[in-house]
C-alpha cells in the first residue's frame, strides 16, 4: 500500500478519508492492504457465482454484490464513524435490506464469498473466519481457485461454525440460506 499507516486505530471516519483507489480493510480497527487487482481466474470465477446468484435472486427481498462493496461491522450501536471493521468481500449476499445503504451493508451479511488468493490466504482463512463467525454471518465460503473447492461454513445453534462442508467442482452446493437454490461447481470452475 503506498500510503503510510500510522500506530493508531482506525475507524470508518479514517477510511472515508483514504484516496480513492487504495483497496484497504479494517479489521478491528487495523488498516490491512487488500490486493489491487485479482488474478482472471478469480475474476472468473466470482462473475459465475454472482450470475448465479444474481439470476435466483431476480423478484426475492436479498441483494447480491461484488467486491469492492463495503460492509461495516459495527461491535454494537456505535456511529458509522466509529466503527473499527469494514470489510470488502468479494461477493456479499445481504436479505435484510435494512442494512443497506448508499455506502453499502451496516451489520452482518447472510453470506459471504471469499475467493483465496496467495497474498490473501490467511487473511481470508483466519482472519476473516473469525470475524465473520464472530459478526454473525450465517453462511461463509472460502473458495480455492487453485484447487478448485470450496469449504463452506455455517453457523450453528450456538453461533459458531459448525463441520466444515468441503466441495469439489464436480459438485453442486446446496447454498444454506436458500431452500432452493444449488450451484453446480462445475460451471464455476470451468476454463
Amino acid at each position: 500500500m503506498s500510503m503510510p499507516m500510522p500506530k493508531h486505530e482506525f475507524t470508518y471516519a479514517d477510511y472515508l478519508s483514504w484516496p480513492e483507489g487504495e483497496r484497504v480493510e479494517i479489521i478491528e480497527g487495523e488498516a490491512v492492504a487488500v490486493s489491487p487487482a485479482p488474478s482472471r481466474q478469480h475474476q472468473r470465477i466470482l462473475g459465475e457465482l454472482h450470475a448465479a446468484f444474481h439470476q435466483y435472486l431476480k423478484g426475492k427481498t436479498c441483494d447480491v454484490y461484488m467486491a469492492p462493496f463495503d460492509v461495516r461491522l459495527p461491535k454494537g450501536s456505535e456511529k458509522d464513524d466509529d466503527i473499527r471493521t469494514v470489510v470488502q468481500p468479494d461477493l456479499t449476499v445481504v436479505c435484510d435490506r435494512g442494512k443497506l445503504d448508499d455506502k453499502g451493508c451496516k451489520g452482518s451479511p447472510d453470506l459471504v464469498v471469499e475467493i483465496v488468493s496467495p497474498s490473501s490466504f490467511r487473511h481470508d482463512v483466519l482472519t476473516k473466519l473469525r470475524l465473520y463467525e464472530k459478526a454473525g454471518v450465517r453462511e461463509y465460503w472460502i473458495v480455492y481457485p487453485g484447487e478448485k473447492a470450496v469449504l463452506v461454513y455455517k453457523l450453528n445453534a450456538g453461533g459458531k461454525y459448525g463441520e466444515i462442508e468441503p466441495y469439489a467442482a464436480e459438485d453442486t452446493l446446496k447454498v444454506g440460506i436458500f431452500d432452493d437454490l444449488d450451484i453446480h461447481l462445475e460451471t464455476v470452475f470451468a476454463e
